[in-house]
């Protein structure tokens, strides 16, 4: 073998795509030391999606002053990429829910710190921003992200305010005349993996909220502010997000993206896989490893794995998965859609709170026996 691209989601919980990367590419290098081993660790818009996108492209990580979940100072960042054009966000840099540690309360959480980091890549100069929606403490609707950028919400008595989760319900109308030029001209793509609404029982609230610190009064008090937040976006701008997938991702940012960024969303892997070049990348490659914690029906939906399967199949390549486990359904399925073959790295049979601890060992065995069985058959 003479190129082999490694292109893995991360095991939730036990291993990071980057930690995938290194250990699958050693054992390439093992076996075939001639071999270019191409790392491409995929995030899903979530936390370390920045140092994802800066491992597989270069670039330079931007720290900046913005404003925490609870309008606190704190130190968060960007990465540009593609020589400066580009910048990727994470919102969980600065509003995720580890910020927050024991003071969980998505009705006093916001976005703004988002917006901020949007303005200053801005300000760079760049022609594309990507951000990824995930690990969110916030149910603002991104509003303090669009406060950030100058958009201005009133409530009844005419009065600007910065609404957060628990102040959304308050907004009667959205000024969208100062929105700051600096975004004109500027691509903003967002990174988001869900299908929810906006509100309703599958909405941000109900489904997210709990996570977030909200109890079942709080759940409906914050759908309601959400569904109004949604009404008076379709009054002011005309357009009706309340059955957009993905409106509902990260306490209703998704929705926020569109209505007051002109964002478009999108699956996270194909992001990653536009914006790496990945039809190129892959053109002269001998074979392409993904991968991630469990293939089941969600990885059906068009995550990694299946994004991958699917570009490599336009071309012919070999597509090997390693995961931790999959359900037999599912693997005939990946099949269908260009999987080559499957490989689980479990193995003995042993709960997960035990195998865990051993997925960085279970994979290099796996990996290993791939390599050995690939070098002796080419001989």
């Amino acid at each position: 073998m003479k190129k082999v691209v490694l292109i893995p989601d991360s095991f939730k919980g036990t291993l990071s795509s980057a930690q995938i990367c290194s250990i699958v590419g050693e054992k390439v290098n093992k076996y075939f030391p001639e071999c270019e081993v191409v790392s491409i660790p995929v995030a899903d818009g979530g936390e370390g999606s920045v140092d994802c996108f800066l491992t597989a492209l270069g670039g330079e990580k931007i720290c900046e002053t913005v404003k925490n979940p609870y309008f606190e100072d704190m130190t968060s960042f960007y990465g540009l990429i593609d020589g400066g054009r580009t910048a990727v966000i994470e919102m969980a840099s600065c509003a995720g829910l580890p910020l927050v540690e024991a003071r969980k309360d998505p009705r006093k959480t916001t976005t703004y710190g988002v917006g901020q980091l949007i303005l200053a890549a801005a300000a760079r100069g760049v022609k594309k921003i990507i951000v990824g929606l995930g690990g969110s403490s916030t149910n603002d609707g991104g509003c303090g992200a669009a406060a950030a950028v100058g958009i201005r919400f009133l409530n009844k008595k005419g009065e600007a305010f910065i609404p957060t989760g628990g102040t959304t319900h308050d907004i009667v109308s959205i000024d969208f005349s100062g929105r700051n030029k600096a975004l004109e001209g500027i691509e903003i793509v967002t990174m988001c993996d869900i299908d929810n609404p906006m509100y309703g029982p599958t909405g941000a609230s109900h489904v997210f909220g709990p996570q977030k610190g909200a109890d079942p009064e709080m759940v409906l008090f914050l759908d309601e502010g959400i569904k109004n937040l949604c009404e008076v976006i379709e009054k002011d701008k005309g357009v009706d997000l309340s059955r957009v997938p993905g409106g509902g991702a990260a306490g209703a940012m998704g929705a926020g993206m569109i209505a007051f960024f002109d964002s478009r969303l999108q699956m996270g892997i194909q992001t990653v896989l536009d914006t790496v070049g990945f039809d190129e990348v892959i053109r002269d490659a001998d074979m392409i490893i993904t991968g991630e914690g469990k293939l089941d029906s969600q990885s059906l939906r068009g995550k990694v794995v299946i994004g991958v399967a699917e570009r490599a199949k336009k071309q012919g390549k070999t597509v090997t998965v390693i995961v931790g486990g999959a359900d037999d359904d599912s693997i005939e399925a990946a099949y269908d859609v260009g999987v080559t073959s499957v490989f689980t790295i479990n193995r003995l049979p042993m709960d997960f709170s035990e195998s865990r601890h051993r997925s960085a060992e279970n994979l290099a065995y796996t990996a290993d026996n791939i390599m050995r069985l690939i070098k002796s058959v080419s001989r």
